[in-house]
């Protein structure tokens, strides 16, 4: 991986390496392409991606059918890695520890949103289970309950994976088919006859293109506005801490899904993590990670001592600071090619569920690019037309 791309034209460029990118780049391949594929990100490390901060987990309780069936996909994916990697025996077996996402409603409104979300899961083949506050405190006699109406809970392919060693492999296997990663930042895009005729980078280089790829995280509208195109895709910031507890819990923490916004899940051998927002959810500069020490102690360890009595005695271990790449238009992904530039694909837009739907994500996409239209599941409801008619795919689900 060098600073100067091998050459100064290619067939598909994309511009983002994190997840996302990989998973395009890695399905193209695995679909047969024969172009000259291009990935350029700013920081090839990722250490502040998307992808590294996130928590790493999966789940299917979605409030669309199309979102349950793009993670069921995401399961089978993962724990199936090695079979879709042509059983390169390099390829670690990744497996699920479904421990589950509980949703805790606190009012009758949200219950019955929890129940209608529940019938599109169930229709769509998950798991999903709704339990009363009886029946939690039977399987998880841990937690306060005198503000709970009803909890949904999934333990079928839905809670932790290790995200980063499918990204590894999805990138590694890339550069081994012939994917060139190049560490350089894009700064504009050269436009005529209605399509983008090459990407320039920081460094001065024109890099020609047939397709450009926008997968470039929460700086996906910063790279659409190079090509002229709005995109309501921006930086929000998620804080992130990890504890340990004076007294583990008994069995598997959910990763449980406060009424406060709080979440908190297992982590193993006696640690927790646990994240969120707090208060007003503002866009945020691309480079501010800048950690609000307060906030543990003021807002997220009261929460959590309220919920679960048991994690009163803690000791906060670390803590980070990672961004969503928050689509402000209806929380959903936008993904496809744009309705006038047509060599212009998006992977964007994810609002937090894009580690899981890299897999679906990254192989409709290549689909679309390979044979002209999807092949597995529709996608085309994630298509951009969708924010020029200002119709909503409204995910209610977003964490």
């Amino acid at each position: 991986m060098g600073a100067v791309p091998e050459r100064d034209s290619y067939d598909v460029v994309i511009v983002g390496g994190a997840i996302m990118g990989s998973s395009v780049a890695w399905f193209l391949t695995d679909l047969g392409f024969e172009g000259r594929i291009l990935v350029i990100d700013r920081d090839m490390s990722f250490a502040r991606s998307a992808t590294a901060t996130s928590t790493s987990c999966i789940r299917q309780q979605f409030s669309t059918a199309l979102n349950v069936k793009i993670s069921q996909f995401g399961a089978e994916f993962v724990t199936h890695l090695r079979g879709f990697m042509g059983g390169d025996m390099r390829v670690p077996e990744i497996g699920i520890r479904s421990f589950g996402y509980l949703y805790l409603a606190d009012n009758a409104a949200f219950a019955d949103d929890l129940r209608a979300r529940a019938g599109v899961q169930l229709a769509a083949g998950a798991a999903t289970r709704l339990l009363t506050p009886d029946q939690i405190a039977q399987a998880y006699p841990f937690y306060a309950l005198d503000d709970i109406v009803l909890g949904s809970i999934n333990t079928e392919n839905e809670g932790y994976f290790d995200s980063m060693a499918v990204f590894e492999w999805l990138r590694r296997q890339a550069r081994e088919r012939g994917v060139e990663y190049v560490e350089a930042e894009v700064t504009g895009m050269d436009m005529s006859g209605g399509s983008v005729q090459a990407v320039r980078l920081a460094s001065g280089a024109r890099i020609a293109c047939g397709q450009v790829i926008n997968a470039a995280g929460p700086r996906a509208g910063h790279v659409a506005a190079m090509a002229g195109i709005d995109l309501p895709v921006e930086p929000r910031k998620r804080y992130s801490w990890v504890f340990k507890a004076e007294q583990p819990l008994d069995r598997d923490l959910p990763l449980t899904i406060d009424p406060s916004g709080l979440h908190v899940r297992e982590n193993g051998g006696g640690t927790y993590q646990a994240g969120g927002h707090f208060g007003d959810d503002p866009a945020v500069a691309f480079d501010d990670f800048e950690m609000d020490h307060g906030l543990w102690e003021a807002e997220a360890w009261p929460l959590l001592a309220a919920r679960i009595p048991q994690f009163e005695a803690v000791r906060l271990t670390h803590s980070w600071v990672g961004h969503y790449e928050m689509n402000v238009f209806d929380h959903n992904a936008v993904l496809g090619p744009h309705p006038d530039l047509g060599n212009l694909l998006f992977i964007n837009g994810f609002s937090g569920h894009g580690l899981q739907q890299a897999p679906a994500m990254g192989r409709g996409l290549a689909e679309w690019m390979c044979h002209g239209g999807y092949r597995t599941i529709d996608l085309s409801a994630f298509h951009y037309d969708r924010l020029l008619t200002g119709v909503p795919q409204v995910e209610k689900a977003v964490i």
